[in-house]
C-alpha cells in the first residue's frame, strides 16, 4: 500500500478540544426521524387543503400545469452547484420544505391574517390587497427563509459560500412555487368549469402565462437574496456575530421588499404589472445571474489558486489544480473514466473533484482566518477521501489536462515550472521514455480513439 505523503502547513492556528457526547436530541437518527415526520405531515395537511380548495379535478390539471417549470429551475440550479456540488439530501429537503411545510404556513397564516383584518375593518377589499402585499411575502419569505437557516445550523460543512445559499434558496422557494402554482391554476380551472370558459380566453391560460410563461423565476429570486446573505455570512469568522446576524437579516428584508413590490403591481393600475416586470423584475433577474455566475467562475479560480500547495506536498499531481480549477476537464475527466472503467469509476471521479473543491476552499477560509477550530481534522478527512479515489481520478484528470491546458512554447525535455515540476499540461508521467500507465492506470491501455482488438 502506498504511503501518504505529508500534510501541507496549516495556514492558521487550530485549537483541538475535548470531544463531547450529544444529548439524546442531537443524534442524526431523531433529527432525521423528526424531520421526516415533520414533512410528511406537512404534505399530507397541505395535499388536503389543495385539494379541498381546487377539487380533484382542477388539482389534476394544477398539478400537471405547475411540474413543468420545475425540472428547468432545479437543473439551472444544480449547474450552479457544479462547482461544489452539495449533497441531494439537502437538495430534497430543501424542496420539501418549501413545497409543504413552508406553503402549509403561508396558507394558513396568510387566509388567518387576512380574515382578521377584514373583520376588524370591515372592508374585504382592503384586508385582500393588504394581506397580498404586506401579510403574504413578510409570511411567505420567512418561512421559506427557514429551511436557509436549517441548513446553515446543521449542515454547516455543506454551507460554505454564496452559491450553497442560492442553491438552497432557490430549491425552497422552487419548491414553495410548485404547490402555490397547483392551488392557482385548479382555482383558476375551477372558475372556467363554472363560467363555461375555455380556449386562450380562459382563466387557466392567463394564470398559466402569468405564473409559468412569464415568472417561474420570480419565489426563487426573492429568496435567493435571503440565501445571498446566509452566503456571506458563511464567509464571515466565527468573531463577526453581528455580521453573521444582519446579512441574512438584510437579505430577508430584500425579498420580502421585492416580494412586496411584485404582489402590489397589480394593485397600479392597467399596465401596473408589466412596469414592475420590465422595470424591476427582469433587470434584477439579469443582475442576481451575472452575481451567481461571477461567484462561480470565481470560486473555480480559488481551487486552481489554491490546490497547488497539495500538489507540492504530494497528495495531488501538477496538471491537477488546472484541471479541478475547470469545468471543461472536470467533465472530460468523468467522460473518460466512464467510457475506460464504467460508471463506478465516474462516479469516483465526480467525488474526487467534489472533494478537492471543498479541500480549496476550506484552505482559502484557512488562509484568511476564518477556518473553525476542527480545520486540521477536516481537512485529513478530505485529503483521504482523494487519496482513496487517486486510483480512477488521476488518469482521468491528467488526459483532461493535456487536452484542456494552454499551450506552452516548445523546450527540450523535462521543462520545470512551478514547484520544480513540468508545466500544467506536461506531467512528468506523460513522456513516451516511461513507457508505463501512471500511479497503477485502471483503464486499458491507450485512450480515446485507440482501437483494441
Amino acid at each position: 500500500m502506498a504511503t501518504s505523503p505529508p500534510y501541507p502547513t496549516h495556514p492558521g492556528e487550530a485549537s483541538g478540544g475535548t470531544p463531547r457526547h450529544p444529548h439524546w436530541w442531537q443524534r442524526p437518527g431523531v433529527r432525521y426521524g423528526a424531520l421526516i415526520t415533520l414533512l410528511t405531515l406537512s404534505g399530507l395537511v397541505i395535499l388536503a387543503l389543495v385539494r379541498e380548495q381546487t377539487g380533484t379535478r382542477g388539482f389534476l390539471v394544477g398539478l400537471g400545469l405547475a411540474v413543468l417549470p420545475v425540472p428547468l429551475l432545479l437543473a439551472a440550479f444544480r449547474w450552479l452547484d457544479r462547482v461544489e456540488p452539495g449533497p441531494w439530501r439537502n437538495l430534497l429537503f430543501s424542496f420539501a420544505w418549501g413545497a409543504c411545510a413552508a406553503a402549509l404556513i403561508a396558507i394558513v397564516a396568510n387566509s388567518f391574517a387576512t380574515q382578521w383584518i377584514a373583520a376588524a375593518t370591515a372592508d374585504p377589499t382592503g384586508a385582500d390587497t393588504l394581506g397580498a402585499t404586506v401579510i403574504a411575502p413578510v409570511v411567505e419569505e420567512s418561512a421559506k427563509a427557514a429551511a436557509v437557516l436549517l441548513v446553515f445550523l446543521f449542515r454547516r460543512r455543506d454551507f460554505t459560500g454564496i452559491l450553497d445559499g442560492v442553491v438552497i434558496a432557490g430549491v425552497t422557494a422552487t419548491g414553495f412555487a410548485f404547490t402555490e402554482n397547483i392551488l392557482y391554476l385548479g382555482t383558476a380551472f375551477g372558475t372556467d368549469q363554472l363560467t363555461g370558459h375555455s380556449g386562450i380566453a380562459s382563466v387557466t391560460a392567463a394564470t398559466f402565462f402569468v405564473r409559468i410563461v412569464m415568472s417561474p423565476f420570480a419565489h426563487p429570486l426573492f429568496t435567493v437574496l435571503t440565501g445571498i446573505g446566509f452566503g456571506i455570512a458563511a464567509l464571515s469568522t466565527d468573531r463577526q456575530r453581528v455580521r453573521r446576524v444582519l446579512l441574512p437579516l438584510g437579505g430577508l428584508l430584500l425579498a420580502m421588499g421585492m416580494h412586496a413590490l411584485w404582489n402590489g403591481s397589480t394593485t397600479l393600475g392597467e399596465y401596473g404589472f408589466i412596469a414592475v416586470y420590465a422595470a424591476f423584475m427582469v433587470p434584477a433577474f439579469g443582475l442576481l445571474t451575472w452575481l451567481v455566475v461571477w461567484t462561480r467562475q470565481r470560486e473555480l479560480r480559488t481551487v486552481r489558486a489554491e490546490l497547488p500547495a497539495y500538489a507540492v506536498a504530494g497528495w495531488l499531481t501538477p496538471a491537477e489544480p488546472f484541471a479541478l480549477g475547470s469545468m471543461r476537464a472536470r467533465r472530460l475527466a468523468r467522460r473518460y473514466a466512464r467510457r475506460y472503467g464504467g460508471k463506478r469509476a465516474a462516479r469516483a471521479v465526480a467525488q474526487y473533484e467534489a472533494y478537492a473543491t471543498s479541500l480549496a476552499f476550506l484552505r482559502h477560509r484557512g488562509r484568511r482566518g476564518r477556518a473553525g477550530s476542527d480545520f486540521v481534522t477536516r481537512e485529513r478527512e478530505l485529503l483521504l477521501e482523494l487519496w482513496h479515489r487517486r486510483g480512477a481520478a488521476r488518469p482521468a484528470l491528467d488526459h483532461a489536462a493535456r487536452l484542456t491546458a494552454p499551450p506552452v512554447p516548445a523546450a527540450p525535455w523535462p521543462v520545470h515550472g512551478t514547484y520544480g515540476h513540468p508545466p500544467y499540461g506536461h506531467p512528468p508521467y506523460a513522456h513516451p521514455a516511461h513507457g508505463r500507465p501512471p500511479y497503477g492506470h485502471p483503464y486499458p491501455a491507450g485512450g480515446p480513439g485507440v482501437r483494441r482488438s
